[in-house]
């Protein structure tokens, strides 16, 4: 029973991590692309 709560918690936890590096990601890709809109409109 214990292995099997174990075994669960780091489940969540590897599915939690992945997951918050694609929102990372993705944010990263949203900034990137304001900043290239800013400097198509300045020029």
């Amino acid at each position: 029973m214990k292995r099997m709560t174990a075994l669960s918690i780091i489940c969540i936890i590897t599915v939690l991590l992945v997951s918050g590096c694609n929102t990372i990601r993705g944010a990263g890709e949203d900034i990137e692309q304001g900043g290239e809109a800013i400097q198509q409109s300045a020029s």
